[in-house]
């Protein structure tokens, strides 16, 4: 069965924010230090397992540009282009129902374009997996992260007890998914050993989950139709635009994963990072002896545990601890670290204040 990639690029990275912008998002960043964006490396991990003509990207319509400079392989009708954010469950029917037509049945991979992956060899031998699961019956996969600490910015997967496929010693029955819980919560998790992080991959036949869309999503469903019927014909783009106008915006977990049937999830063990905020880089970036993350035009002294990201203009810091600092053309943030999920707040802020020229 022909095997197809879709890689879901429509984000802003407000998180990311002052270096994340409506003009130039996360996923067309480099932020893990080898040089290349993050989509860029989502592609090249990829590569070993598909050509460049079955990987598809799912993006903003303002995004096509962004995405032809950082893929000109990319052949141009691989772009789907959304003309307006309807979350994830309309982009990935949009991708099914333009694979159903070039290929009939496929296996389609769902991917974010963001994530870091270190160990890539393990990552494809765990996606050969969910393919070999999703071929069977109309089975739904998701890729499920073994969590290491209690992080409350992820939701979580119950797995069953038992292992249900004898041939895969890591495919469970998926039991619920559950939301970003509290770290009381998250740490109740990581003790019980039988949730997973909710890493967004997912794997199924494109049968499979048109089939679900029309069970769970019929109103979408049918928009979906009308997108198919129209598809080659010079009444295609006005049919999408008309239709995604209609979409609900619901993400594919609320409308399908969490109400479906047949759903397996593979616990993941491939040094996965979703590069949330800030503080991956802590991750992602050697630290100096004082574990602060240092990049661009930058010195430190008596400082500890800092992430600082300069650009053109020097930025020193004197006894500093624990502090994020990102320097960009216009926009200087300083914020505790353990304020770095709030760096939306900021966002929101200024679109309140009309200071839009900041995004």
């Amino acid at each position: 069965m022909k095997k197809t990639i879709v890689i879901m690029a429509g984000g802003k990275g407000e998180r990311f924010w002052p270096k994340s912008r409506n003009d130039l998002p996360k996923q067309f960043l480099s932020l893990s230090g080898e040089g290349k964006t993050m989509i860029q490396l989502t592609v090249d991990r990829l590569l070993p397992m598909v050509s460049i003509e079955d990987i598809y990207v799912v993006t903003n319509q303002t995004y096509i540009n962004l995405v032809e400079d950082q893929l000109p392989n990319l052949p141009r009708e691989n772009i789907l282009a959304e003309p307006m954010p309807k979350n994830t469950a309309p982009a990935i029917g949009f991708a099914s129902v333009v694979i159903e037509k070039k290929y009939g049945e496929a296996m389609m991979i769902i991917l974010p374009a963001d994530h870091l992956i270190k160990q890539p060899i393990i990552f494809r031998d765990t996606l050969k997996t969910a393919i070999a699961i999703a071929s069977e019956k109309e089975n739904l996969v998701t890729i499920g992260i073994t969590p290491d600490y209690p992080e409350t910015g992820y939701g979580y997967i119950q797995f069953g007890a038992s292992n249900l496929h004898k041939e895969f010693s890591n495919v469970y029955k998926v039991e619920r998914f559950v939301e970003k819980p509290s770290v009381e919560i998250a740490q109740q998790y990581l003790d019980s050993g039988d949730f997973l992080w909710n890493s967004g991959m997912f794997v199924w036949k494109v049968s499979s989950i048109l089939n679900n869309f029309k069970k769970h999503l019929p109103k979408i469903y049918k928009g979906l139709t009308q997108i198919s019927q129209k598809y080659g014909t010079s009444e295609y783009e006005k049919a999408v635009i008309s239709e995604f106008s209609k979409f609900d915006s619901v993400s594919v977990d609320y409308g399908i994963m969490e109400v479906a049937s047949s759903i397996f999830t593979i616990s993941g063990s491939f040094g996965w990072d979703d590069v949330g905020s800030w503080l991956s880089l802590e991750r992602m970036m050697r630290l100096d002896e004082n574990g602060n993350a240092l990049q661009g035009n930058t010195i430190s002294m008596h400082s500890k545990n800092m992430i600082v990201i300069g650009s053109k203009k020097l930025i020193a810091t004197i006894g500093l601890d624990d502090l994020i600092i990102v320097d960009t053309e216009d926009v200087l943030l300083v914020c505790a670290k353990n304020e770095a999920q709030n760096v939306k707040v900021i966002i929101e802020k200024l679109k309140s204040l009309n200071k839009t020229q900041y995004l």
